[in-house]
C-alpha cells in the first residue's frame, strides 16, 4: 500500500497508540481484544483466523469519520492482543480475567464465533445485553448457539435483554417461546426497517440499561446481515440487514454512555469473498464504534 502522511491509516493509529500508552502510562479509553473461539461452533468454522484478518483490514481505512467529524488519532486506544485458546471453560476463564481488569470506556471484542458473548458479557460485568443477531442463541449446552441461554442460566435478567434482527425461518417456535418466557424483548427485521436503526438502538439500550442505567454489552453477530454483504458468516441469509445498517448500529452503540462492550462475531475469514467484504465490514464497525465513542457527552 502507498503511504501518504496526509492519509493516516487506522491500523497504524491503533499500533502507534498502543506503543504510546505503554511508554507514557496513560490509561486507554478504547480497547480491542481478539477472542478467536471456534471449537464449539455448531457449524465448521475458521473464525479463529478473523481477529488477525480484521487488524490487517484496518490498514485499508483512514482515521477520519466525515459524518461524525472525528479523527480517531485523538482517541487513546490499545490493542490487547488475542486471548490464547479461548474455547472451553479454561479459555472462557482467561477471557473473563482479562476483561475484569479493563477500566476503559469501551472494549471491542473480535471473534471468533458467537460463544464469546457469554464470556465477554460476564467478564465486563454487564447487566444488560443487546444482540443484533438472526438467532435467539437460546440453545442448551455450550456452543455458538447458546450464549444468551447460558447468561440466563447464571441469573441474568431477561427483561434487560433485547434481540434485534431476529429473522424468519432462522429459529424455532420453542426458542421463541423460551425468549418470551424469560421476558426478552424482540425487535424483528421488519421493525428495524420501519423504525430505523438509530431509533431501534436507542430504545434497545434504554431497555437493557434499565432504570439504574447499568452497563450494557452489545453483541453484533454479523450473520444478522444480508448474505450478499456477509458471505463469510455461515448462517447469514438473504434479506438480512445491510452493511450500512450494521455500521450505524455499531456507531450508535459506541456513542451510548452505558455501553461498555461490543463484540463482533460469526465471521469466518477463510470463507470470505475474494474481496474480503465481510472482514472489511467488521473492521469498519470497529471504527464506527470508536468514532461514536469519541462523540460521547
Amino acid at each position: 500500500m502507498t503511504e501518504d502522511p496526509r492519509w493516516p491509516r487506522a491500523g497504524t493509529w491503533l499500533a502507534d497508540s498502543t506503543r504510546h500508552l505503554a511508554t507514557t502510562g496513560q490509561p486507554p479509553v478504547f480497547g480491542l481484544l481478539g477472542v478467536p473461539a471456534h471449537i464449539t461452533s455448531l457449524s465448521s468454522t475458521n473464525a479463529h483466523l478473523t481477529p488477525r484478518a480484521v487488524r490487517d483490514a484496518l490498514n485499508r481505512y483512514s482515521t477520519w469519520s466525515h459524518s461524525q467529524q472525528v479523527d480517531l488519532r485523538g482517541l487513546p486506544a490499545i490493542d490487547l492482543g488475542d486471548i490464547e485458546e479461548p474455547d472451553g471453560p479454561d479459555g472462557e476463564a482467561r477471557t473473563m480475567s482479562v476483561l475484569s481488569s479493563w477500566s476503559g470506556r469501551l472494549l471491542i471484542a473480535i471473534g471468533g464465533d458467537n460463544s464469546i458473548t457469554y464470556a465477554v458479557t460476564t467478564g465486563l460485568r454487564a447487566t444488560g445485553l443487546v444482540t443484533l443477531d438472526a438467532h435467539h442463541d437460546l440453545r442448551d449446552g455450550m456452543s455458538n448457539g447458546s450464549p444468551v441461554q447460558r447468561l440466563l442460566a447464571d441469573g441474568f435478567d431477561g427483561s434487560r435483554i433485547v434481540q434485534i434482527g431476529i429473522g424468519d425461518f432462522t429459529n424455532s417456535r420453542d426458542y421463541a417461546r423460551r425468549a418470551q418466557e424469560y421476558g426478552v424483548t424482540i425487535i424483528d427485521r421488519d421493525q428495524v426497517e420501519d423504525l430505523g436503526v438509530e431509533a431501534v438502538m436507542a430504545k434497545a439500550i434504554e431497555i437493557a440499561s434499565g432504570p439504574d442505567r447499568g452497563p450494557v454489552h452489545v453483541d453484533l453477530d454479523v450473520d444478522v446481515c444480508d448474505r450478499s454483504v456477509a458471505p463469510a458468516c455461515p448462517a447469514s441469509t438473504p434479506g438480512g440487514l445491510s452493511a450500512h445498517q450494521l455500521r450505524r448500529a455499531a456507531r450508535a452503540a459506541g456513542r451510548a454512555p452505558s455501553v461498555i462492550g461490543i463484540d463482533l462475531t460469526e465471521v469466518d475469514a477463510a470463507a470470505d469473498a475474494p474481496d474480503g467484504r465481510t472482514v472489511r465490514l467488521v473492521a469498519l464497525c470497529v471504527l464506527e464504534a470508536a468514532a461514536g465513542m469519541s462523540r460521547r457527552t
